[in-house]
Formats: structure tokens, sequence, C-alpha cells
């Protein structure tokens, strides 16, 4: 079920970006090489509503249901009229309600918060969603992996580069098919826990056949090492402001130990100069990759909320004390 009757498409990349390069949203989701990549699975779609431009899609990380959500609303000004803002929000709410959803914002920046208080003050309800957090690194220490901290991830590093040959290369259109097999062989390869987090991954696959068969024309930032000829590592990213690259999928075979380190190294090594920090995405609250992600000392942690009226969250709480 589609909320907006817009799809996320190549022929509206420049009018999406208008609006999502409007103001400093910092959050990984709200890029179009994020939007685009994922645009079926989640059912992204889009809708001007007023002054502002409204996405919605459908969230899939809750294990017991698939739900709709709303981004916060965007603007190509760098500013929000909190009356004009309230009228969008109204208005998307009628939206969802009248196909039978509660409406409700995802994926909001800690900042963005005071402004959905002025346009709807003490008529919203903010939650934390810990699981949808971004986690941002400084480039340059991705790079250097110095200290005591990050010792460990230098070691693994160190004994790739002392043991294998290999080759760094940009991912080319005539790359797509051997880029394909590499992640059914990663995926084959991985024995998950939860039939959830096998759902996840599956929903992964298909969206990197949509990457790899439009490199060029989204603007994807992409790395593969290959060892005697075979892709073993891609990392696979895009731009989300002035100084930032968000790193949307990072795959390596961990048969090649520090080969993480060395794909994680070699894309940060081969970003513009300009891109000074490096957003690692969510951990979707998978416990390994949580782990994992705060290993390599994050610069902060990019808050993400839910913002719900209040009167549909107490109803919410009502049935579910039932």
């Amino acid at each position: 079920m589609q909320m907006f009757e817009n799809q996320i498409s190549l022929e509206a990349r420049p009018l999406l970006e208008e609006y999502l390069h409007g103001f400093d949203y910092n959050t990984s989701g709200l890029s179009f090489t994020s939007l685009f990549m994922w645009r079926d699975i989640n059912k992204f779609c889009w809708q001007k509503i007023g002054d502002y431009l409204c996405i919605s899609g459908l969230s899939h990380l809750e294990v017991d249901k698939t739900e709709p959500f709303l981004f916060p609303p965007l603007t190509k000004t760098g500013t929000y009229d909190p009356e004009s803002l309230r009228r969008t929000l109204y208005e998307a709410k009628k939206i969802f309600e009248a196909k039978g959803f509660e409406f409700g914002i995802r994926l909001m920046p800690r900042h963005f918060i005071p402004i959905v208080e002025a346009a709807c003050p003490g008529q919203m309800v903010y939650l934390d969603d810990r699981p949808n957090y971004d986690y941002v690194y400084s480039k340059q220490s991705l790079i250097d992996l110095k200290g005591r901290d990050l010792h460990s991830k230098k070691n693994h590093l160190n004994y790739f580069l002392n043991h294998y040959s290999y080759e760094y290369t940009e991912l080319k259109p005539n790359m797509v098919d051997q880029a394909m097999t590499f992640i059914r062989e990663f995926n084959e390869r991985k024995n998950l826990p939860s039939e959830h987090e096998r759902k996840l991954l599956k929903m992964e696959e298909r969206a990197m056949s949509y990457v790899f068969n439009n490199l060029e024309e989204v603007g994807y930032l992409t790395g593969a090492i290959l060892i005697d000829g075979k892709i073993e590592a891609i990392s696979v990213g895009g731009q989300i402001n002035a100084n930032t690259v968000a790193v949307h999928v990072e795959k390596a075979n961990i048969e090649y130990r520090g080969l993480y380190q060395a794909i994680n190294n070699e894309f940060c090594r081969h970003l513009p100069e300009h891109i000074t920090l490096v957003n690692r995405e969510e951990d979707m609250d998978i416990l390994n990759l949580r782990k994992a992600k705060l290993s390599y000392k994050p610069v902060w942690l990019e808050e993400s909320h839910i913002a719900l009226f209040r009167e549909d969250y107490q109803r919410t709480l009502g049935k579910n004390s039932e």
C-alpha cells in the first residue's frame, strides 16, 4: 500500500534533491541514493503537500508488523514556517487515515523535534528509536586507525596487507554480474539466527540489483576489492550532505582476515577530499552489528525519533492494555 501518488525515479531525482538538500537533515535515509536503492522494498513514494515535499515508506524493522510512516516533511528553502508545516502534517495524517493507517513520522533527527513542536505545540509524543540511530565517524579516523581503541582494527588491516595481493577498484557497469554473484555467495554463507534477519537480507539482495544496474545514473560511490580477479568485498555509498557520505552496504568474505578493515579503509581513502565524515547507518537492533559499529568509535550517534499525535498514541496504549 502506497500512501502517495509519485514513485522514486530517476526522472524525479532533480526535484527530490532540491528538497533533500534544502535542509541539513543528517540522516542517511534522506538521501536519493538510499531512497532509490530501497524504493520498491519499502514502497517509498512522494507528494508535495502545501509548501513541503512528503515521502512515505514502509518500515520492515519490526518483527511482527509492517507499517507505513512519513519521513520528516522536506523543505527546499532551509526554513520551516510553523503554521504551514502544521497544515502539511494534518493533511498527511488525513491521507494515512483515509487508507486505514495510523499516522506517524519516523527517522526524524533530534534537531527536527523543535520544528515539529513549534508546528503542533503539545500535540505530539516523541519516542526514542534506538535501532535507527546512525553511526557517524571521522573519515580520517577510519583511514588512520590510530590509538588503543582501534589497535585491533589496525592489526587486522596490517595482516591483510601483508598476506594478500589485491586490486581495489570502483564498481563499473560491466561488473554487474560479478557483483551480484558475490552478493549471492555472501548471503549463502551467512547463518542468521532469526527469520526476520534472513528476510532483511533477501530484501537487501533485491535492492543491490537496483544499485548495480544504476551506478552512474544515481551517482553511487562504490568500491570493490578483487583477489585473484574475483570480487571478495564491496562497499556502496552515497553523499547525504556537503561533507558526509553514507555507507549503505559493506560486505566482505570473512575467509580473508582483515578484509572488512581493508574495504572500509580503501573506500574512505578514495572518497573526495571535501568529505570529512562517514555515516555507517543504523544497526537495526541487531546485537552483533551494534557491537561492530561501536567498535569503530563513532564521533557521534545521529539520534532517530518517532513522532505520533498524542491522541493516537494514547488510543494505541489503551488498545494494548485491553
